[in-house]
């Protein structure tokens, strides 16, 4: 028998023993009522709002434990953080103590007594009487304080959130973010709405999706790609100022800033265009930041603490994203021909690993910017005025009819939030998206379409990736680090 089914086999019998003397951790009839936190009791008597002698009670799983003979420590914590308490022979008599003895690190426990100091000036409860609430039948990690194993991290993200309070406050904090990016739209009268996660024609990104199949309808669903094509319809509908928080799944690679399922904001403003949704994005994470984290400077730390990166979100920086490839791939790269373009691009700036063989003229300029650009850009940046063949959803730019009024807000060396003045002419709407459909007809969203035809008022839009905007406020480097349960192959 191995450690672990031999720790398992203890724990079973120590509550094989509990339940010989009428405890049972697991019964419905095991109430108790926590009435502070104990990382709060602990903070309150810390700065003298809660006296010496003051009883509280608590309630949380046992994280450190001491035995003395006589006297016992325990660590209890919960989500608000951690406490000391002492239970003692003479204070809780033999029989109490007796059952005291059968706890574990990992079982929960209810503890109510009175605040004190120990002798190292630990705030302490000193226990008057307790209650097991649940007993954990599977030790902790070995490593239980800062579990580092990056398979059981994301695999058993449980073990993670025991071991590790800081990746805890990881997924607080975003909690918080999202909260506070609900109050920002609500505060600017934006109506939340719900639109449907399975579509028949998938739309709004171009992007590999997921199939399903709706057996009582006989046909084949996709989960959405993105949520664009329903709000334009509510837009239509006479709903000026909406947003949405949803997932969308896209059929395609894992990577440090991409998850197949992910989180996404799309929010849309009658009467606005790209400039005004400029605005709204800075304004956004600049509240964010500012209630979330109280701060608008974001410091990126290493393992010993050292300050790696720092992002400055009080200065956002605007730029054209055609003199951003030029400041990288020569101030005459549009005006040679595309044959050039891209023998510039394989040979002399070594792209030629990113370029496949049959990309257009845009894809090969896509890909410089994307490998030799993005990446540079740390600082909040709006990249403004994109080629239209990229985003055919969108108005094209008055004084240069090859890009469209489209920005991608980059931070921290990704992008961020895409925002667009929305195309509402139908009959340019169709003739871009039969050109991104190649002809097929079926790939036609006509519902969308003949929605346009109603008559859509302009509008400016955006999305955020939650999760990437997450990753950037919160110091994290992977996408994985700020999503609960990211996507792994089943072992």
């Amino acid at each position: 028998m191995d450690d672990t089914n031999s720790l398992i086999e203890q724990r079973k019998a120590k509550l094989a023993a509990l339940q010989s003397k009428g405890i049972d951790p697991f019964s419905a009839a095991n109430k108790f009522t926590p009435d502070t936190g104990a990382g709060v009791a602990r903070a309150k008597f810390e700065r003298g709002e809660l006296a010496e002698g003051a009883t509280v009670a608590v309630a949380g799983r046992i994280t450190a434990h001491r035995d003395m003979g006589k006297s016992i420590f325990i660590d209890v914590r919960d989500q608000s953080g951690r406490v000391q308490a002492y239970a003692q022979k003479q204070t809780l008599g033999d029989e109490q103590f007796d059952i005291f003895k059968h706890l574990d690190l990992g079982d929960f426990v209810g503890v109510r007594g009175t605040m004190f100091r120990t002798r190292t000036n630990e705030p302490s409860i000193k226990m008057e009487s307790f209650k097991i609430l649940s007993k954990a039948l599977r030790p902790p990690p070995a490593k239980w304080h800062g579990l580092e194993d990056t398979e059981i991290r994301y695999r058993q993200r449980y073990l993670d959130l025991m071991g590790n309070p800081e990746v805890k406050e990881v997924f607080l904090k975003r909690s918080a973010i999202v909260h506070e990016i609900r109050s920002f739209f609500h505060s600017r009268g934006y109506v939340e709405v719900e639109t449907p996660a399975m579509q028949a024609i998938p739309g709004g990104a171009a992007a590999q999706p997921f199939k399903t199949f709706h057996n009582a309808l006989g046909c084949e669903f996709y989960l959405r790609i993105a949520l664009e094509l329903y709000h334009k319809r509510l837009l239509v509908g006479g709903i000026d100022k909406l947003f949405e928080i949803g997932k969308n799944f896209r059929n395609e690679g894992l990577s440090r800033k991409h998850n197949p399922e992910f989180t996404m904001l799309e929010a849309y403003c009658a009467f606005g265009n790209y400039e005004t949704m400029m605005e709204t994005v800075e304004s956004l994470i600049k509240q964010v930041a500012q209630k979330v984290l109280g701060t608008l400077v974001i410091e990126t730390k290493d393992a010993e603490g050292k300050v790696t990166k720092t992002i400055d979100l009080t200065n956002w920086r605007r730029a054209k994203y055609k003199d951003l490839v030029r400041e990288v791939a020569g101030k005459d790269w549009f005006d040679v021909t595309p044959a050039e373009r891209r023998r510039r691009a394989m040979e002399d700036l070594k792209l030629a690993g990113d370029i496949a063989k049959g990309y257009e003229d845009f894809e090969v300029t896509g890909a410089v910017f994307e490998k030799l650009v993005e990446p540079t850009l740390i600082q909040p940046t709006f990249v403004t005025h994109l080629p239209k063949e990229l985003v055919p959803l969108a108005k094209l730019s008055p004084d240069d009819p090859t890009t469209v009024e489209v920005f991608e807000c980059c931070i921290n060396g990704q992008e961020i939030s895409p925002g667009y003045t929305e195309q509402n002419d139908p009959i340019a709407q169709r003739a871009t998206l039969e050109h991104q459909a190649g002809g097929e007809q079926q790939k036609l969203d006509e519902d969308f379409l003949v929605a346009l035809e109603h008559g859509m008022p302009p509008a400016g839009g955006i999305g955020i990736g939650i999760d990437r905007l997450c990753m950037m406020l919160l110091g994290q480097e992977s996408i994985r680090d700020v999503i609960l349960f990211p996507q792994l192959k089943p072992k």
